[in-house]
């Protein structure tokens, strides 16, 4: 490959299957898994075991339900979906709640929190589970950022009346969440299986994702030639279909909520109980620290956390940028593998000293997942520097 090449090619943006997915030890001694937590189911995702979550409560239809300013949207859609109502609380710049932005008669009216581990960097959730219990608060732990480590004084996971995690951001699937619970039993959903050809389409995912950045040497070649087949059959099937609406996109049908009552598909059952944890663990957090090396005196920018905890496990490396817009356009635009929360949901407040509103705009998310060389890792970073240094020119490869 020429240097032209490596420049251009993209980077992947989710963990991927290769055989080194399959090498390393089961798990590192002292570093606690979402796995470790006694009661759990497996779901389609993330924003499902929220939703499953929600209902494991049984809470009255319209309830309130408090969420964080800085927020993906897929973490206020189950709670509409599930037929309850959405408050807002703000967040500190330790990316825990800032407790004095709720209200007595919002806080009198709630009956759960949803409360994240930002980044997969956890924190103590002590104050948070002390304010939760005084208003009889139920507090669901998000954990998908931090499938691994502890947050304080307890392993990740286990503040929360329940957890709920995202397999797919740790582990090369397509799909799968877990909801988790170490204080309360949980029912078993009734959750409708995939289907045949769901569950063919889950695998094929998996090996075509593989074959597309080069993995699986040995049967990539083969398996290439199958997917390009398929690929062209899809595109001849698809030929004229064009979306006329000129609308903006429905927040609820972006958030992909048409699967969260389906059994996750046996790719999410089979990998996560298959690979090896180490692996996994030891190369996500080299990697948050050659960002940290790159990052360390910036001008225009500044890690929000340069240094992590021994125990954690990082999902991505979060960067403060001056000039956010710029940057992050133009990284998208090399196809690296940042990304930022950008888009959140439509009524969500401005209250005062919440860092939220300003992490949303300023705040990137540099992506540090195992399937990320070294190599690779540097290239975002160095490209980042790059147009940190270039300031106010245009996005690279903009028309000229």
């Amino acid at each position: 490959m020429t240097a032209t090449d490596s420049r251009l090619r993209h980077l992947p943006r989710t963990p991927l299957l290769d055989w080194s997915s399959f090498a390393g030890s089961r798990r590192l001694a002292g570093v606690h898994s979402i796995d470790d937590i006694a009661a759990s189911c497996l779901t389609t995702s993330g924003r499902a075991a929220i939703y499953q979550a929600l209902l494991q409560l049984r809470l009255e239809p319209g309830s309130l339900i408090l969420v964080p300013t800085y927020h993906c949207p897929t973490m206020v859609a189950p709670v509409i979906l599930a037929g309850l109502r959405v408050a807002y609380f703000g967040i500190g710049a330790d990316g825990l709640p800032q407790l004095g932005t709720i209200d007595a008669e919002t806080a009198g009216r709630a009956r759960a929190m949803l409360v994240s581990h930002y980044f997969g960097l956890a924190r103590s959730l002590a104050k948070v589970r002390q304010w939760c219990d005084g208003r009889q608060i139920a507090l669901i732990e998000d954990c998908a950022h931090c499938y691994f480590g502890n947050a304080g004084e307890r392993p990740v996971g286990t503040w929360g009346d329940f957890a709920t995690a995202s397999l797919s951001k740790f582990f090369p699937v397509p799909e799968g969440g877990v909801l988790a619970s170490a204080h309360r039993r949980i029912a078993t959903p009734p959750l409708t299986p995939q289907g045949v050809r769901l569950e063919l389409k889950s695998w094929a995912d998996v090996l075509e994702s593989a074959v597309t950045y080069g993995r699986l040497a040995g049967i990539s070649w083969a398996l290439s030639k199958v997917f390009e087949i398929k690929n062209h059959l899809n595109r001849a099937r698809t030929t004229g279909q064009q979306d006329e609406s000129t609308e903006p996109p429905d927040m609820m049908l972006a958030c992909d909520m048409g699967r969260i009552d389906r059994a996750p598909a046996s790719t999410a059952v089979v990998l996560q109980k298959l690979l090896p944890r180490g692996r996994i663990i030891t190369r996500r957090q080299r990697n948050y620290a050659i960002y940290a090396r790159h990052f360390r005196q910036v001008e225009g920018a500044h890690p929000l956390y340069p240094e992590r905890a021994d125990e954690a496990v990082p999902y991505v490396f979060p960067l403060w940028v001056n000039d956010a817009d710029r940057v992050y356009q133009s990284l998208r635009s090399l196809a690296l593998p940042v990304f930022r929360w950008d888009r959140i949901w439509p009524d969500t407040p401005t209250l005062t000293d919440d860092v939220g509103p300003s992490w949303s705009r300023h705040v990137l998310q540099l992506l540090c997942h195992q399937n990320l060389s070294e190599a690779d890792v540097t290239r975002t970073a160095v490209a980042t520097l790059d147009l940190l240094s270039a300031d106010g020119c245009p996005p690279l490869g903009a028309a000229a």
